[in-house]
């Protein structure tokens, strides 16, 4: 079930997504209240699951991560023990930036980021020496037109 938040909640995770190194001060600045109701509020999104881990945001390419790859993949296993398997292979490997499992032909999609077709081929191979697959397509992404982390907060959570 949703947690219910209000305006400065969406202010302050508006202010959070934008840059989550501000100083308290500043976001308090930012979403126009004091310091102490802002930093209850982070602490109550926190402990209510809204707020989870922070991080950074590297530049892929800037790495050396030239090949972001959408594999499609069908299988005819749908057992536990299969999907368990695949679970704990595709976080062992960390070229696998999200995993979906889909409802219509496709069982699962995978984002792969890795530096080129080889490293592509490699991860691949690996992939299906470590799970009984069906069949695999592979798109390369020719351009990453957009991208975000940000989620929208202007609607209705």
């Amino acid at each position: 079930m949703p947690v219910q938040i209000d305006a400065l909640d969406r202010k302050i995770l508006g202010a959070l997504q934008e840059d989550a190194s501000r100083s308290l001060e500043e976001i308090a600045r930012v979403v126009g209240s004091s310091k102490t109701p802002v930093w209850t509020r982070i602490r109550k999104l926190r402990e209510a699951g809204v707020i989870g881990r922070q991080t950074v945001l590297l530049d892929a390419e800037a790495l050396g991560l030239e090949a972001c790859f959408f594999v499609l993949i069908r299988t005819s296993e749908h057992e536990a023990e299969w999907q368990s398997r695949f679970l704990e292979t595709l976080r062992a490997h960390p070229e696998v930036m999200e995993a979906h499992r889909l409802a219509g032909d496709i069982d699962y999609i995978l984002k792969v980021r890795v530096p080129n077709a080889r490293a592509y081929d490699r991860f691949y191979q690996a992939l299906i020496s470590e799970v009984k697959i069906h069949n695999v397509t592979a798109l390369l992404s020719m351009e990453e037109i957009k991208a975000s982390p940000l989620l929208p907060l202007e609607s209705e959570l």
